[in-house]
């Protein structure tokens, strides 16, 4: 599903005009983007947590020449789904 799906669906199931479910989809999708740079958490009850992790310096391997180099400290996005969502995911 793409984001014109997305926007597509959101009109569908709410009844919201498409400018307005456009604007809904945007606004939720800057809000993660400005918690995930100010490294806070969203916390959705019953869906999940977006956050931002740290992943730590390592040293890899050049695949192609075998040559080990430094991978530098960064900072990823993440999204930890809730409880619920696992359990519908794995639900027989």
């Amino acid at each position: 599903m793409n984001k014109s799906q997305l926007i597509a669906k959101i009109t569908e199931d709410t009844g919201l005009k498409k400018a307005d479910a456009e604007k809904f989809l945007d606004a939720f999708m800057a809000t993660v983007k400005e918690v995930w740079t100010t490294g806070d958490k969203l916390q959705i009850a019953g869906f999940g947590t977006f956050e931002t992790r740290e992943r730590a310096a390592k040293t890899g391997v050049n695949p192609a020449t075998g040559a080990k180099i430094e991978i530098a400290a960064c900072k990823v996005p993440a999204f930890k789904p809730g409880k619920s969502v696992k359990d519908e995911l794995n639900a027989d």
